[in-house]
């Protein structure tokens, strides 16, 4: 699908939370060429998507406009977003991930990615009436 067509949702059994963030990358059309590529399904490294289950997540989109990105996070009401993420910067490979990551973002290097990107305040959605 492409964003005109738009993206499938899942359905879930229950309620859930969505958590919003944005990081900007690197203005560097090569850079950010590689760093979609990175992460298609083909090239994704397959324990970071294990780590992301792991910690409670139950979906994860990125998108992208310019050097942009916009995440998408979906969980259960009962997750905790500070101690998921604690739990995940000590999973298999992840630190590993965020070091390589590191190149194409405008971000520290050395940061764990609840630090690299920042959670957004919603501003609006269609209030039942």
């Amino acid at each position: 699908m492409d964003k005109k067509q738009g993206y499938p949702q899942k359905m879930y059994n229950a309620t859930v939370k969505r958590y919003c963030q944005t990081l900007e990358l690197k203005d560097a059309p090569d850079l950010i060429q590689e760093y979609v590529k990175r992460h298609s399904e083909a090239h994704h490294w397959p324990e970071i998507v294990e780590g992301i289950r792991a910690v409670g997540i139950l979906e994860m989109e990125i998108y992208l406009l310019g050097t942009t990105l916009f995440m998408i996070v979906e969980t259960p009401l009962d997750f905790d977003w500070d101690s998921a993420f604690a739990k995940l910067t000590e999973l298999p490979r992840q630190r590993e991930w965020e070091e390589y990551m590191s190149i194409f973002q405008q971000a520290d290097p050395q940061a764990s990615s609840s630090e690299k990107w920042k959670l957004m305040d919603r501003i609006f959605h269609l209030y039942e009436s």
